[in-house]
């Protein structure tokens, strides 16, 4: 397996986002302004995109965002998401980062827990579900 990173949403990230977000999970504002300067995750088995993320900064350099967080269904339970976590947060560390936060979906936060983060401030929705910031030291 292998992570192939891009600039701006790449048509395998958009189509995994798609599924998995809006499809499965049923959000309907998935695609925004920050797709067109985030860097743009991609993890492939062989040729096929099997999961993404993408990561960006605003005004810290050495802190990054990192969303969009999506494996498809099939490829679950085998260590994808996990890889794409890891390798992004190597690659952004290389990059300068020395803090990465996210908005995680409550249910999924113990996956995010597993990975050193902890869990800032109080729960809130986007848009149906329930979220909350986390937060990891590089």
């Amino acid at each position: 397996m292998e992570l192939k990173e891009s600039i701006g949403l790449n048509e395998d990230a958009r189509k995994i986002r798609e599924t998995v977000f809006v499809k499965e999970q049923g959000f309907t504002v998935e695609f925004d302004e920050t797709d067109c300067k985030a860097r743009h995750f991609v993890m492939y088995d062989g040729v096929k995109a099997i999961g993404c993320c993408r990561a960006f900064c605003e005004d810290d350099p050495k802190t990054y965002h990192i969303g969009r967080v999506a494996v498809l269904a099939e490829m679950r339970g085998k260590g994808i998401g996990l890889r794409i976590i890891e390798e992004t947060e190597k690659i952004l560390q290389k990059d300068g980062a020395e803090k990465v936060i996210l908005s995680a979906q409550v249910r999924v936060k113990p996956f995010y827990e597993k990975l050193g983060y902890h869990a800032e401030g109080e729960i809130y929705y986007d848009e149906f579900c329930e979220h909350i910031n986390m937060a990891k030291e590089l």
